[in-house]
């Protein structure tokens, strides 16, 4: 699609991943044994041919840079017109962005205006999913609407806070729109991916950032349409889309792939989903582990027992050690008899022998990068 091109943010959601995002982006986060969040994001674009992507994070980058590098797996180029990174550093601002509008602003002089595409996908590395955008785009297309948002159903639940919740009348139509708002079940959850005329949308944050207006949703689409002064339509998406917002939903998401279903729906034959390369040795299961529900990388050393859980590369499992419901990220060792569950460690955790550690669901126990315990 050589007429589209995207803007990918890389650190909305950084506040409320806690410890985990403490020094690094979100959309550097590790995901379900192998990938990072924005794996995701990157691939569903590259896989509906779109080459031209700014990636737009505001601190604790590198790490997010490393692992995408040139772009080499996601058939990126790092160049201008290919993919580029867009930081207040390299724009010239010396304070972080307050919110989308801003960093699209700062992005515009050597991103947007540059560019010879007519429209613009706006994407969140938070959110999940497998999604054909090149049917997004042609449906945005044929509407004929400024702004077209991707919305999921089964999201609203009266408790979780969405950035952007939108109504359908019985046309299809969007009846009612609503922002930093714990909608009821009958609403549907915008998904952070948005469509439109890329001269629209520069336009838009000129206005906006004039009128010291910087959030996206509230107050460019929200605004915007309750003024009449904007159309927008929604494409609701059928499959499966994890929302990684939070800590809770971080944790339950990782393990939510093991089932079988949301696995296959998120890594499709007609989607596939790329990352980096790191080969390593196969997993070693000892004689006497017992490994029961779970997503294995390869260069792991597996000797004691495993339950619904995601262990990532190269984690070791000694004899005795008891592992259930956990997230354990590259490099982590634990040790003889330790017993833990619901747990994230993130990388380079050293468990010691006989250590017994138990979260919840809700609140799981949380190691940060090299702890030893």
């Amino acid at each position: 699609m050589k007429n589209v091109m995207a803007l990918v943010f890389a650190n909305i959601y950084d506040s409320s991943l806690g410890q985990l995002t403490n020094k690094r982006t979100l959309a550097s986060l590790p995901f379900g044994g192998r990938y990072r969040q924005i794996d995701f994001a990157l691939s569903n674009l590259s896989n509906a041919g779109i080459r031209h992507i700014g990636v737009v994070t505001q601190y604790n980058y590198q790490s997010l840079m490393n692992h995408i590098g040139s772009g080499e797996e996601w058939d990126l180029e790092l160049e201008e017109g290919g993919l580029e990174y867009i930081t207040p550093y390299s724009m010239g601002i010396t304070n972080t962005f307050r919110g989308k509008l801003e960093a699209i602003y700062a992005a515009s002089k050597s991103v947007l205006e540059l560019g010879k595409e007519e429209f613009v996908i706006l994407a969140d590395a938070a959110v999940i999913c497998a999604i054909d955008l090149e049917q997004v785009v042609q449906a945005h297309i044929d509407s004929g609407r400024d702004v077209t948002v991707v919305v999921k159903a089964g999201i609203a639940n009266d408790r979780k806070q969405l950035d952007l919740a939108v109504s359908l009348d019985e046309d299809g139509e969007i009846a009612d729109m609503a922002v930093d708002y714990a909608a009821p079940e009958n609403y549907l959850a915008a998904m952070g991916i948005y469509v439109m005329r890329k001269e629209l949308l520069i336009q838009a944050v000129e206005e906006c950032m004039v009128h010291n207006r910087y959030r996206f949703e509230r107050d460019f689409i929200l605004q915007d349409w309750a003024d009449g002064k904007l159309s927008v339509g929604a494409w609701e998406f059928g499959d499966v889309a994890l929302f990684n917002e939070s800590t809770e939903e971080y944790f339950r998401n990782n393990l939510a792939i093991i089932d079988r279903n949301i696995r296959h729906s998120l890594f499709r034959d007609d989607r596939t989903i790329y990352t980096k390369v790191r080969d390593q040795v196969p997993t070693y299961y000892g004689e006497g582990c017992e490994i029961n529900d779970c997503i294995v990388a390869d260069g792991c050393t597996l000797l004691g027992t495993v339950e619904n859980s995601v262990l990532f590369r190269r984690v070791k499992v000694s004899t005795g050690a008891v592992v259930k419901n956990c997230v354990v990220m590259a490099n982590s060792e634990i040790g003889i008899g330790a017993q833990l569950e619901y747990c994230i460690l993130d990388k380079d955790v050293t468990i010691s022998a006989g250590v017994k550690l138990i979260g919840t669901p809700e609140h799981p126990v949380i190691l940060n990068r090299g702890d030893v315990v």
